[in-house]
């Protein structure tokens, strides 16, 4: 019974002890050269980065990609469709007179 009641006390003496080394919380009225510093530099990274994603997003939404894939396509194909021509063209001028 003893070393219960010995450990309750050294148990209550360390919860106290610890409770001590609490750091108190600034306010925001009284903040600190390098938490002003901080919040300033938090606020323009994620300012930069929301500008960005926004850039992203709206890059996203023109679908680049599937445009480019449609301009190939396209000019592929008229760019085949002439050269037949060509060819056709020279053929008949190479061999019209057989």
């Amino acid at each position: 019974m003893s070393k219960l009641l010995a450990i309750t006390a050294l148990l209550v003496l360390l919860v106290v002890g610890a409770e001590s080394f609490r750091v108190p919380r600034e306010t925001d009225e009284e903040q600190g050269t390098l938490s002003r510093i901080t919040d300033s530099f938090r606020s323009y990274y994620s300012r930069a980065v929301n500008t960005a994603s926004a850039y992203l997003e709206g890059i996203k939404g023109l679908k680049f990609e599937e445009k480019a894939k449609n301009l190939y396509s396209d000019t592929k194909t008229v760019v085949r469709t002439y050269a037949e021509i060509v060819q056709d063209q020279l053929y008949h001028a190479l061999y019209a007179q057989q």
